[in-house]
């Protein structure tokens, strides 16, 4: 260990080259060797910090020197390998545990102001009376500024059963309240909501939002649940929508559900032969026979594709809604000493017929340092158990894909600039009551308070027409032929320029769901927000209800097309 300190910064930098076991190789001064570059190099980033340290001419902080440098170190390699420090230790455990000791808050900074955004249904802060809206003033007595907004987080953490003082502002009055709230173990599980769907109620429909420890008996124990309920259930819909991952072994086990025993579920290869596993089914099936439906979307990623890409190779069931992210890479986290860990990517998965879902090759950099997506032309083509045709790299394209609205530019201007969040803020505060989530519903009324309250509000935005037409002066400017198209970019300009009056009546359906789905929040929370979803418009949910109440045309999607 090497000791230094100036101007009353101690450092403690631990050479790497001493925890490293490196062959004797290393010893020689052969600059062909990798492991003296290794050496060499680790003393030369020593020396550097310890110059820093000694005669920079302002205090340096170490800690976020150190993790400057790794971050610019490893943005040269995939996006998941990352360094972990003490400071993020916890964020990384919510992550794959789903557990973390806090207070149960979200929060987004909005004009300087650390703004509740987000609470966990009876969590700390809700017990405490504190609301969606309300602005955090301090923690324990430290003032809440733009500067340290973003590290307020920090603050509220602390271990069980401890206690902070926070104050909050009131939204619309601005009086200020000091609450006292009692910290927590905070466990947000991995199944928010599982019912019983369908005409006849029969379908058993449960949600999963990531991979974490025990997740797949969480699954079975909502089932067993649904299955006490209805015993005859007709088909399983597994909803994996915007699931990021998670634990690989709990995604063979979640498969394991619907697929018996010793059947391989994914296998892994690494740059180092200890990663080159095959992960098998180990148990019996909870039922091997029973209609499955997964749906997905874009935001669908590595262990969720494990389980959609099992069930499609294995023709256990039909995957339905939009192609997931395609990330086919394994990570594996090493601790470093000091609470931090290295988050690295060890293997790429392959599913049971071989084929790698990884999108983008991270191997093979253009020379601005970007990736690009693997070609149509060299994705290879696989053949399911059933005889389908499949492809790898580029995600789990879906048996059945449901078309996404995308949203307006005029939604996409009221969502940044906080004016859907405010007014389902004002909304709540002059309705003490709504309807319960299955009911509730944003009308007309809602829309012309909306509309109303909008007011003078800036909102302005381009249209995509708008973007295009820009982006065509920008390149005729370049190219030297403004002066001779500026007539006509400006008479276009003229016949694109929208009214947002007008914009507002067109885009009312999509506006009144964003606002419903506020509303809602503020009242019902996660659960609330599900069921109101279940309640209103869900094309994927639709589409696997359909195809669970017709056995026939459910066959015939696991069948090869002739």
């Amino acid at each position: 260990m090497i000791r230094f300190s100036a101007r009353g910064i101690k450092l403690n930098l631990i050479v790497v080259l001493g925890m490293l076991s490196f062959p004797l190789a290393a010893q020689n001064n052969d600059p062909t060797d990798k492991y003296f570059e290794i050496s060499k190099n680790l003393e030369i980033y020593a020396n550097i910090f310890k110059e820093l340290n000694q005669y920079y001419v302002d205090p340096i902080e170490p800690g976020k020197m150190v993790k400057t440098s790794v971050d610019a170190m490893l943005n040269d390699l995939d996006p998941y390998t990352n360094f972990i420090t003490e400071a993020d230790a916890e964020d990384y455990e919510l992550q794959t545990t789903g557990k973390y000791s806090g207070v149960g808050i979200g929060t987004n900074v909005v004009k300087d102001k650390l703004v509740v955004s987000d609470l966990i249904e009876e969590g700390p802060m809700a017990k405490a009376g504190v609301r969606i809206g309300d602005i955090i003033v301090s923690v324990d007595g430290q003032k809440i500024t733009e500067k340290n907004a973003g590290s307020a987080g920090m603050l509220m953490r602390g271990a069980p059963g401890t206690t902070l003082s926070v104050v909050t502002r009131h939204p619309l009055t601005g009086a200020e309240t000091t609450r006292t709230v009692t910290r927590e173990e905070i466990k947000i599980s991995s199944v928010p909501f599982a019912s019983l769907e369908g005409p006849d109620k029969d379908i058993a429909f449960v949600i999963l939002t990531q991979f974490t420890p025990s997740c797949s008996r969480e699954v079975r124990q909502a089932l067993d649940s649904l299955k006490k309920v209805q015993p005859q259930l007709r088909g399983v819909v597994l909803d994996l929508r915007s699931n990021p991952g998670g634990l690989l072994d709990e995604a063979v086990n979640l498969c394991n559900l619907f697929i018996d025993k010793g059947q391989l579920v994914v296998s892994t290869r690494g740059n180092n032969q200890e990663w080159d596993k095959a992960f098998n089914t180990q148990a019996a099936a909870w039922d091997k026979e029973i209609p499955v439906a997964v749906l997905i979307n874009h935001a669908s990623a590595s262990a969720s594709e494990i389980v959609a890409g099992t069930v499609q190779d294995l023709d256990r069931g039909v995957v339905i809604g939009t192609r997931s992210f395609g990330k086919g890479l394994v990570q594996t986290v090493r601790p470093l000493g000091y609470n931090t860990r290295l988050k690295v990517t060890t293997a790429k998965y392959y599913t049971p017929t071989g084929r790698c879902i990884q999108a983008l090759d991270y191997t093979h950099r253009h020379e601005d340092g970007s990736v690009a997506s693997v070609p149509d032309s060299l994705q290879k083509q696989f053949k399911t158990q059933g005889g389908r045709t499949v492809t790898d790299g580029g995600g789990i394209a879906p048996d059945i894909t449901i078309e996404k609205d995308q949203l307006s530019p005029l939604a996409i201007s009221l969502l940044s600039k906080g004016f859907l969040f405010d007014f389902a803020t004002e909304y709540y505060y002059s309705h003490p009551e709504i309807a319960p989530p299955g009911q509730f519903a944003t009308d007309d009324k809602v829309f012309r308070a909306f509309e109303q309250w909008l007011g003078d509000k800036d909102y302005s935005y381009q249209s995509d027409s708008e973007l295009l037409l820009e982006e065509l002066r920008t390149v005729a400017e370049k190219e030297k032929y403004l002066d001779n198209l500026q007539k006509e970019l400006e008479t276009l300009s003229a016949k694109l320029s929208h009214d947002k009056q007008q914009d507002l009546q067109k885009n009312q359906k999509e506006i009144m769901d964003l606002l419903r789905n506020e509303i809602i929040n503020r009242y019902y929370y996660q659960r609330g927000r599900i069921i109101n979803r279940l309640h209103t418009e869900d094309k994927d949910l639709d589409k696997a209800l359909e195809l669970m109440s017709d056995k026939a045309a459910y066959q015939a999607v696991l069948r090869p097309k002739v």
